[in-house]
Protein backbone atom coordinates (compact mmCIF):
# COMPACT_ATOMS: atom_id res chain seq x y z
CA UNK A 1 0.00 0.00 0.00
CA UNK A 2 1.49 3.65 -0.57
CA UNK A 3 2.61 5.86 1.74
CA UNK A 4 -0.43 7.28 4.51
CA UNK A 5 0.66 10.59 3.04
CA UNK A 6 0.24 10.02 -0.68
CA UNK A 7 -3.24 8.53 -1.13
CA UNK A 8 -3.32 6.13 -4.64
CA UNK A 9 -7.19 6.95 -5.97
CA UNK A 10 -6.90 3.45 -7.77
CA UNK A 11 -6.76 2.01 -4.01
CA UNK A 12 -9.70 3.73 -2.80
CA UNK A 13 -13.11 1.75 -3.08
CA UNK A 14 -15.15 3.99 -5.98
CA UNK A 15 -17.77 5.95 -4.13
CA UNK A 16 -14.21 7.46 -2.15
CA UNK A 17 -12.38 7.72 -5.66
CA UNK A 18 -15.18 9.56 -7.00
CA UNK A 19 -15.93 12.15 -3.44
CA UNK A 20 -11.77 12.46 -4.35
CA UNK A 21 -11.77 13.22 -7.47
CA UNK A 22 -13.02 17.02 -8.24
CA UNK A 23 -16.16 16.83 -10.33
CA UNK A 24 -16.11 18.68 -13.89
CA UNK A 25 -16.18 22.31 -13.95
CA UNK A 26 -19.66 23.95 -15.39
CA UNK A 27 -19.64 25.25 -18.96
CA UNK A 28 -18.94 28.92 -18.95
CA UNK A 29 -22.06 31.14 -19.49
CA UNK A 30 -22.73 32.19 -22.84
CA UNK A 31 -21.32 35.89 -23.39
CA UNK A 32 -24.72 37.87 -24.17
CA UNK A 33 -25.09 39.13 -28.18
CA UNK A 34 -23.00 42.27 -29.02
CA UNK A 35 -21.36 42.52 -26.03
CA UNK A 36 -17.61 41.78 -25.86
CA UNK A 37 -17.03 38.78 -23.20
CA UNK A 38 -13.27 39.85 -22.80
CA UNK A 39 -14.40 43.57 -22.07
CA UNK A 40 -15.55 45.13 -18.72
CA UNK A 41 -19.51 45.27 -18.34
CA UNK A 42 -18.90 48.79 -17.05
CA UNK A 43 -16.63 49.73 -20.13
CA UNK A 44 -19.77 48.37 -22.33
CA UNK A 45 -22.37 49.95 -20.45
CA UNK A 46 -20.21 53.73 -20.68
CA UNK A 47 -19.45 53.07 -24.35
CA UNK A 48 -23.23 52.40 -25.08
CA UNK A 49 -24.02 55.83 -23.16
CA UNK A 50 -21.10 57.51 -24.82
CA UNK A 51 -23.20 56.39 -28.06
CA UNK A 52 -26.28 57.72 -27.54
CA UNK A 53 -25.15 61.78 -26.81
CA UNK A 54 -25.93 62.26 -30.13
CA UNK A 55 -29.73 61.61 -29.40
CA UNK A 56 -29.92 63.41 -25.99
CA UNK A 57 -30.79 66.69 -26.98
CA UNK A 58 -33.72 65.47 -29.15
CA UNK A 59 -36.99 67.14 -27.77
CA UNK A 60 -39.80 64.41 -27.88
CA UNK A 61 -43.36 64.86 -26.59
CA UNK A 62 -44.56 63.57 -23.33
CA UNK A 63 -48.13 63.37 -22.36
CA UNK A 64 -49.90 61.85 -19.19
CA UNK A 65 -53.49 60.88 -20.73
CA UNK A 66 -56.11 60.43 -17.40
CA UNK A 67 -58.45 58.89 -19.55
CA UNK A 68 -60.35 59.54 -23.07
CA UNK A 69 -63.98 60.12 -23.85
CA UNK A 70 -65.86 59.94 -27.49
CA UNK A 71 -68.16 62.38 -28.16
CA UNK A 72 -70.34 63.65 -31.12
CA UNK A 73 -69.53 67.16 -32.30
CA UNK A 74 -73.14 68.56 -31.00
CA UNK A 75 -72.35 67.78 -27.45
CA UNK A 76 -69.22 69.25 -27.65
CA UNK A 77 -70.35 72.19 -28.68
CA UNK A 78 -72.94 72.00 -25.75
CA UNK A 79 -70.28 71.99 -23.08
CA UNK A 80 -69.42 74.95 -21.43
CA UNK A 81 -67.82 76.38 -17.92
CA UNK A 82 -68.51 73.55 -15.29
CA UNK A 83 -69.36 70.93 -18.03
CA UNK A 84 -67.67 67.39 -16.79
CA UNK A 85 -66.70 65.03 -19.33
CA UNK A 86 -66.86 61.31 -17.80
CA UNK A 87 -63.57 59.30 -18.79
CA UNK A 88 -63.33 55.80 -19.45
CA UNK A 89 -61.27 55.47 -16.27
CA UNK A 90 -61.84 54.84 -12.70
CA UNK A 91 -60.61 56.80 -9.45
CA UNK A 92 -57.13 55.07 -8.73
CA UNK A 93 -56.47 53.38 -12.16
CA UNK A 94 -52.95 54.51 -13.78
CA UNK A 95 -52.53 57.00 -16.45
CA UNK A 96 -50.79 56.12 -19.30
CA UNK A 97 -47.30 58.23 -20.49
CA UNK A 98 -46.80 58.29 -24.41
CA UNK A 99 -43.16 59.73 -25.97
CA UNK A 100 -44.30 61.02 -29.22
CA UNK A 101 -47.48 59.46 -29.68
CA UNK A 102 -46.13 55.69 -28.45
CA UNK A 103 -47.15 54.26 -24.83
CA UNK A 104 -44.64 53.58 -23.00
CA UNK A 105 -45.33 53.52 -19.39
CA UNK A 106 -48.03 53.85 -16.70
CA UNK A 107 -48.17 55.92 -13.43
CA UNK A 108 -50.33 57.69 -10.94
CA UNK A 109 -50.22 61.33 -10.67
CA UNK A 110 -48.38 62.77 -7.91
CA UNK A 111 -48.38 66.40 -6.79
CA UNK A 112 -44.61 68.04 -6.74
CA UNK A 113 -44.68 72.10 -5.37
CA UNK A 114 -48.18 72.57 -6.20
CA UNK A 115 -47.96 71.24 -9.69
CA UNK A 116 -48.91 67.58 -11.42
CA UNK A 117 -46.99 65.34 -11.98
CA UNK A 118 -46.66 61.36 -13.01
CA UNK A 119 -44.71 58.65 -11.33
CA UNK A 120 -43.86 55.81 -13.34
CA UNK A 121 -44.96 52.49 -11.96
CA UNK A 122 -45.08 50.48 -14.80
CA UNK A 123 -42.89 50.06 -18.29
CA UNK A 124 -44.32 49.06 -21.05
CA UNK A 125 -41.90 47.00 -23.65
CA UNK A 126 -42.57 47.61 -26.97
CA UNK A 127 -43.46 44.90 -29.15
CA UNK A 128 -42.63 45.84 -32.28
CA UNK A 129 -39.97 45.04 -34.64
Amino acid sequence: MADDNNLNLQELPSEAAAAADPAPAAPAPEPEPGLDPDADSETEIVRTARDLEAVFDIPVQVSAVLGKATMQVNQLLKLGRGAVVELDRKVGEAVDIYVNNRLVARGEVVIVDERLGVTMTEIIKSDSK
